[in-house]
């Protein structure tokens, strides 16, 4: 049986920090596809993550991958995705399926398009 546990923790379309929009030593513009983040939900099968669902995600953002990790400090899985044209909802299938407890860390990045 699945079930999904909700939980809305920001996203955002870049791992780059909101004060800084360039990368590296000789300072590269990095830009962003998503500028509102996206929401994050955890799917769970039993008491295990399985996968993570990606909403809100901007149509900027289509043809671009997103890397989802999950870590609960002893365990960890990662997936990756497309997102489609028009962007929207994506789901991402972790590699292995982590335990939830109650503090756990789910990054979520979109590299492209």
């Amino acid at each position: 049986m699945a079930a999904a546990l909700s939980l809305s923790a920001p996203g955002f379309a870049s791992c780059i920090g909101w004060s800084s929009r360039t990368l590296g030593g000789n300072r590269v513009t990095v830009s962003k596809c998503d500028s509102d983040g996206f929401d994050v939900i955890q799917n769970l099968t039993g008491a295990n993550v399985t996968s993570v669902t990606v909403s809100g995600i901007a149509s900027g953002c289509a043809g671009g991958l997103l890397s989802v990790a999950v870590d609960n400090a002893t365990n960890s899985s990662s997936g990756t995705a497309a997102v489609p044209a028009g962007g929207g909802t994506v789901t991402v299938t972790l590699a292995v399926a982590v335990p939830a407890k109650d503090a756990e860390e789910i990054d979520a990045a979109i590299s492209g398009p």
